[in-house]
């Protein structure tokens, strides 16, 4: 009896492997080759221009350590994550928590603040660039009406960076503000209704019953709002194109500018394989961090 469960069971997956295998080809293909790929031109000094690629084993890496416009990179990515990330969690929770009250109309509201999610970011950042001109912009317009100085947001060194996070933050808060309201659902109602009896307000239900049970929720917000904000790339381009004086200048920016318009390939490669190195360790550190406040 168990040799034939045991048979039927390898027959199952035999069959389930046989299904999975053209999105294991497709994955292999197009998504793990090109890493492998990756790290292996980041060895070698792979230039377009040039007929011949020699290996040059840590060269590259090396270059990237001297290179003031690769720190550079890093500290305006630095600088947008520790921005964006924060500010679209909150604000993302902030609208999950009002949304799932029992008020009427909160189905259009989601839909509303859901719609910029389904929209292009290249669109998106082309429809705020024209915004935020100093000249024909709307906002300007408004700021000019009510006596506020305008800005050149785009071209100020100041003022680019925030502009740009701004952006990202109206575009994804949606995304987030859904994921926190799956989360919020799960909530059993049993346990307001206790927290109630205890005498706790609407503040004290928040921070002492909705956001320990959002945890595991969170702790996923956390990780895909980081890893996202290290590969900020679209409206970098659209937007600013790094500029003005390399104050928006993204790690990807970086990369696509070294691989694309340098048509320098190794480089490109070995800057990319750093930044995988770095969001892997970084999500290492976080579930490391999330266990061990589990187990405490």
């Amino acid at each position: 009896m168990h040799a034939k469960r045991g048979k039927w069971f390898l027959g199952q997956e035999k069959t389930a492997l046989y299904f999975l295998l053209p999105s294991f080809l497709v994955l292999g293909l197009f998504v793990f080759w090109p890493i492998i790929n990756s790290f292996i031109l980041s060895f070698y000094n792979w230039n377009l221009f040039d007929a011949m690629h020699p290996f040059v084993g840590l060269g590259n890496y090396r270059a990237l350590m001297q290179d003031e416009r690769f720190w550079n990179s890093v500290r305006q990515t630095g600088y947008y994550t520790l921005l964006s990330v924060p500010l679209g969690i909150v604000l993302s929770l902030l609208l999950a928590v009002l949304i799932n009250l029992p008020l009427r109309g909160m189905t259009f509201f989601k839909a509303i603040y859901f719609l910029p999610v389904i929209s292009s970011f290249a669109v998106i950042a082309i429809i705020w660039s024209f915004l935020l001109d100093p000249d024909i912009g709307l906002i300007s317009h408004y700021f000019q009406e009510w006596g506020i100085p305008v800005k050149d947001w785009l071209r100020n060194p100041v003022w680019a960076m925030p502009a740009v996070i701004m952006v990202a933050v109206w575009k994804n808060i949606g995304f987030n503000m859904v994921i926190f309201l799956a989360g919020l659902q799960e909530i059993p109602e049993s346990v307001y209704e206790a927290s109630k009896l205890d005498g706790a307000g609407p503040v004290r239900r928040f921070w002492s019953v909705t956001l320990p049970m959002l945890r595991h929720t969170l702790l996923f917000v956390v990780i895909i709002s980081i890893i996202s904000s290290f590969q900020v790339f679209d409206q970098v381009y659209v937007m600013t194109r790094g500029g003005p004086v390399f104050k928006t200048e993204t790690i990807v920016y970086f990369i696509y500018h070294y691989g694309f318009e340098e048509l320098d390939m190794g480089y490109a490669s070995s800057a990319s394989a750093l930044l995988f190195v770095v969001v892997l360790l970084i999500t290492l550190l976080q579930l490391r961090i999330f266990k061990f406040n589990e187990t405490n």
